[in-house]
């Protein structure tokens, strides 16, 4: 009786430590097929916040599209961007990529940055843990057998972020990031409200990070007179890669990353 009893309990801690074992292995083949952790605290008055746009005394900002949904006009938009020179940051959903996949090659053959926008563009403050580490790596694997890169930005679907999302985007390798000038080209105003939004915006300066849509109706034919307007205005296109800080900053309670 006595040893049937130790063979229950053995084996009892046998299965807890398999079920350990298993989540450890999870985890750590996480962290294998990522970058490392990212360790800088982004706390601002108790909340986790992302990358809005930064402080720096170079007048640089960074040209940002989501690629959600749609794709008539990414040929269009890599064209304009080639010819002026810009480099841009792409955050890419899983599903854009299944149905895109020459065209994640050719962004990345042109150097633009390649992000990480979620496999399912869901509400991810609605997820597990396991969930978000779930939508954040499979895009992350597709990307990375297309292209052999790792991606180590990710934009959060809708903006939506807690303090939860944005430790475990960190604890995956990636930093996360947001916007501080909305085009609001997926309203479908027109051309000259795109221009007017991003030229004219409020937020605009110095590392400012602005916010576009490659599928949004009236993007590629503003995207020419945006690009030349801001130039006019003295500022540089950099991919968010270079605009941002990856070490030695802190945050402010916009979410500007300020250097140490």
């Amino acid at each position: 009786m006595k040893r049937d009893k130790y063979h229950v309990t053995w084996y009892t801690l046998r299965g807890s430590g398999l079920v350990c074992l298993c989540g450890l292995l999870f985890l750590c083949g996480s962290y294998l097929a990522s970058p490392e952790s990212i360790t800088v605290s982004s706390m601002v008055n108790g909340r986790e916040l992302p990358v809005y746009c930064v402080q720096t005394e170079k007048k640089q900002v960074a040209l940002s599209f989501d690629a959600a949904w749609g794709n008539d006009d990414t040929e269009t938009i890599l064209k304009i961007l080639d010819a002026y020179g810009v480099k841009a940051t792409f955050f890419m959903t899983g599903g854009w990529v299944d149905h895109y996949p020459e065209d994640v090659k050719k962004i990345a053959k042109a150097g633009h940055d390649l992000g990480n926008h979620s496999q399912n563009h869901k509400h991810m403050t609605t997820l597990s843990k396991a969930e978000i580490q779930s939508e954040i790596q499979e895009v992350h694997e597709k990307v990375k057998n297309l292209t052999g890169q790792d991606m180590n930005l990710f934009r959060a679907p809708y903006g939506d972020y807690d303090n939860e999302l944005i430790e475990t985007v960190k604890l995956s390798g990636y930093l996360p990031i947001q916007w501080d000038v909305d085009s609001e080209d997926w309203k479908d105003y027109g051309v000259d409200s795109i221009i007017q939004k991003v030229t004219q915006h409020k937020h605009l300066g110095g590392g400012s990070i602005i916010l576009i849509h490659n599928g949004a109706k009236y993007t590629a034919s503003a995207l020419e007179t945006v690009i030349t307007t801001l130039r006019d205005q003295g500022y540089e296109f950099v991919p968010v890669s270079e605009l941002i800080y990856w070490t030695d900053y802190h945050m402010d309670t916009e979410g500007r990353q300020i250097p140490d």
